[in-house]
């Protein structure tokens, strides 16, 4: 009688096993918050360094409207930058899905029905294929070459006892006789 083998006991129980799995939980949240402060601080940093801040105080109307007209000009030209890149990303992405279709095309994967046979009369067979019904129906049969076969030399069957008198006795045996040579 062979037993299946068992399993092999852990080398670690269970309870130190759900110790570690909690304490690397926790390590991981750790880093993880600490990647989205370094992040953010990150983007605050390039922000302050391209985009510095208004000092509005202490400007003139004429100074103020100045800068307003300034910074409409730089929204426009990053607004004809954002529209150029977007239609070259919708170009591209055409593109390439073109392309793709394209190369699953060549390779041949496309999708095949499974066929069924279906059954056609001649009629309805020629009708599609000359894409019009067919007036007059077209007999195969009759443009089939015909073949006259040979009959078979049958032997008159006559009145069964004239025959049973005509071979009775030697006369008979010998008629038979000379028949089969």
């Amino acid at each position: 009688m062979s037993e299946a083998p068992s399993k092999p006991k852990p080398k670690i129980s269970a309870s130190r096993r759900l110790f570690l799995k909690t304490k690397l939980l926790k390590k991981a949240m750790t880093m993880l918050d600490n990647e989205k402060q370094f992040r953010k601080d990150e983007r605050e940093r390039i922000l302050a360094e391209r985009v510095p801040a208004l000092e509005t105080s202490g400007l003139s109307l004429q100074d103020l409207q100045n800068l307003c007209k300034e910074l409409h000009q730089k929204i426009d030209v990053v607004d004809e930058e954002r529209y150029d890149i977007n239609s070259k990303v919708t170009k591209n992405d055409k593109e390439i899905q073109e392309l793709s279709q394209k190369i699953y095309e060549l390779k041949g994967k496309m999708k095949r029905p499974n066929l069924r046979r279906v059954r056609v009369s001649a009629d309805a067979m020629l009708g599609a294929l000359l894409g019009a019904r067919v007036k007059e129906s077209v007999d195969f049969k009759a443009n089939l070459k015909t073949v006259k076969k040979e009959e078979e030399k049958k032997e008159e069957v006559t009145d069964w006892r004239k025959n049973v008198d005509a071979m009775s006795g030697m006369e008979g045996r010998k008629k038979l006789f000379d028949a089969g040579q």
